[in-house]
């Protein structure tokens, strides 16, 4: 599942918007049109909208009259009509919340943050973590790959919202074990080599060569980061 889709036609703008939310920690997909960013909604799930109102061919409002037949996924429309009859025919149409064009990147950043949270009630720790194509949601006990859905055990599951909370730091053996089988288990301390093993077969695009839980000979383990 991707966090961010944007529907903006102006290539400069966009591509600001953006790299904005990338360096924010969200995964981002970005449409120049309605049609297209409608075509895309339909094959792929996200979690907000950014919806541009002055758009080519579909504008925003139609736009977003389409999506709100049979989506109720929450949207920020963005438009240099900043009126007030615009605003009330954009809340009219199915709008969570407006941004008046031109923005500040900051007041854009709380805006999503506040709409997201709303939404999804999401805790300040976030209960939905990222990184990179990998979407862990802590409340749903659901791994995503992309946007698809990756079959996952309680332990690995366990052993992967652990290192993702952690991510780029050295992790040691020992400590893993402790912190997802407990100091007083029995199971062999094996069972983590065999568990991540596991978790590289599921995530990792080459689990021969792993880029995402990489290995620090004689120490442990290390998600994400730089070697």
């Amino acid at each position: 599942m991707t966090d961010i889709l944007i529907i903006e036609d102006n290539e400069e703008l966009g591509q600001l918007i953006r790299d904005f939310l990338i360096r924010e920690g969200y995964s981002v997909a970005w449409e120049k049109n309605a049609e297209k960013g409608l075509k895309l909604m339909g094959e792929a799930a996200f979690k907000m909208l950014l919806l541009d109102v002055m758009l080519p061919g579909m504008d925003g409002y139609e736009a977003l009259q389409e999506i709100r037949k049979d989506q109720k996924i929450p949207v920020l429309m963005m438009s240099a009509r900043t009126d007030e009859q615009s605003k009330i025919l954009g809340f009219e149409v199915g709008a969570d919340d407006y941004i008046d064009k031109p923005f500040s990147f900051r007041v854009l950043g709380l805006k999503i943050k506040a709409l997201m949270k709303r939404t999804y009630d999401l805790a300040e720790d976030r209960q939905i973590l990222a990184f990179e194509n990998i979407s862990l949601d802590v409340g749903a006990k659901t791994v995503f790959k992309g946007d698809v859905q990756i079959q996952i055990t309680g332990k690995e599951f366990e052993l992967l919202e652990y290192m993702m909370r952690h991510p780029g730091q050295v992790l040691g053996k020992e400590k893993l074990f402790n912190e997802i089988w407990g100091v007083d288990c029995f199971s062999d301390p094996g069972s983590l080599n065999v568990h991540i093993r596991w978790l590289r077969e599921k995530l990792e695009e080459d689990p021969r060569n792993p880029a995402l839980i990489r290995t620090v000979w004689g120490v442990g383990y290390i998600f994400g980061g730089t070697e």
